[in-house]
């Protein structure tokens, strides 16, 4: 049989073969991966104008509380990720993730308040387990629904220039803020955010109007359609995790250095603090940190380091320290990047190590992230 034919398809496949796109399978689904300018172009005209990406493979759920308070569907989810959901303003969003009995990370995600319920976005390849997660865990408090709808991303710096044409009000959005905006008959929810480290939207849109959105927003000069190729050297050079490369259930939140999404009301101290599985050790870890760290990782030279090759505290390959997680090249920055974990002792920026490239040790900087300065409007 042939593989493409069990792939599944987003309501904008048949916009992305007409626009010529390379098609490849990712998390079931047939997905761009480039179109014809190629990854390099994308990557750069994201970062000076806006682009496109359709990202209707990731999970879109509504939770929403069987007593019919929202408070109570806020202290469900709370029981699941190391997030203040009850402190969460209706129409504000915040990242999050889901937690393991270990302090492993299970996903991470976005979670909005909409008054009276919460949307919850959630990546594609764990989409089914986060549903089932949900409604084992906190089925019986909150109504569960996996939504079919599109969802595209519109990045970059012309982005606010361009959804101002389209619809009224979004100019004055800040970076989480959530709303629902009409578009001609088109009912659609606006986020302000993205996962680029440039300003920018992600639309929710009734699947049978998302190529015609998609369309509208293609129509502006300033706009092109990007792949997941741009997609990923854009969110590296912003310092920002995949899940399954940069985070797992191996990893936990302050590893990751995600613990800037962990609110002072769920640390200890604070009014809810911990009820969330593997508290224990991620309360810890905030007290006493980690052990290891993900960290950035600046090759010398031009060629990059990609994801498993393993790090080096010395360049003769003897004291293994670490693995990178993701790299490439960074076409904005224009040198190689990338991001591993290493032991605390040599998190530190500047601290030269080594990764073993084709059986060679090559030099290597622990950097800052992120690599670039992202350009959110708070």
């Amino acid at each position: 049989m042939d593989e493409t034919a069990a792939l599944k398809k987003t309501p904008l496949h048949a916009l992305h073969v007409a626009l010529g796109a390379r098609m490849v399978p990712f998390a079931g689904y047939d997905m761009p991966v480039q179109y014809p300018s190629g990854v390099l172009k994308e990557h750069l005209h994201t970062r000076t104008s806006a682009g496109l990406f359709d990202v209707s493979h990731m999970g879109q759920v509504i939770v929403r509380a069987r007593s019919g308070r929202n408070e109570d569907a806020a202290l469900a989810l709370e029981s699941l990720v190391p997030v203040d959901l009850l402190g969460l303003k209706p129409g504000r969003q915040r990242y999050g993730f889901f937690t393991d009995e270990n302090g492993g990370i299970l996903d991470d995600l976005m979670i909005a308040n909409r008054s009276d319920h919460f949307f919850v976005v959630v990546n594609a390849g764990c989409k089914h387990e986060d549903l089932l997660h949900l409604q084992t865990k906190i089925g019986d408090r909150c109504q569960i629904t996996l939504l079919d709808r599109a969802l595209v991303a519109l990045q970059g710096p012309r982005s606010q220039a361009v959804v101002a044409e389209l619809w009224a009000g979004l100019s004055e959005m800040k970076f989480m803020d959530v709303r629902d905006v009409g578009l001609h008959d088109v009912a659609c929810l606006v986020s302000r955010s993205g996962y680029s480290g440039e300003d920018g939207y992600e639309i929710s849109i009734p699947a049978d109007k998302a190529q015609t959105v998609a369309n509208w927003l293609l129509e502006h000069p300033d706009v092109q359609p990007i792949g997941l190729g741009a997609r990923d050297s854009l969110r590296l050079e912003a310092g920002l995790c995949l899940y399954g490369n940069d985070i797992d259930t191996t990893t936990s939140p302050v590893e990751a250095g995600l613990e800037w999404a962990i609110q002072k009301a769920r640390r200890n101290g604070g009014d809810r603090a911990g009820g969330f599985p593997g508290a224990r050790r991620i309360l810890e870890e905030l007290e006493t940190g980690a052990l290891r760290r993900r960290v950035g990782l600046k090759p010398e030279g031009k060629a990059p380091v990609r994801g498993h090759a393993k790090l080096y505290a010395d360049a003769g390959g003897r004291t293994e320290i670490g693995e990178v997680t993701s790299g490439g090249f960074g076409p904005s920055v224009e040198f190689p990047v990338a991001m591993g974990y290493v032991p605390t002792s040599h998190a530190s920026p500047g601290t030269p190590i080594f990764a073993e490239v084709r059986g060679k040790y090559l030099p290597v900087t622990v950097s800052a992230l992120p690599f670039i300065a992202p350009t959110y409007k708070r």
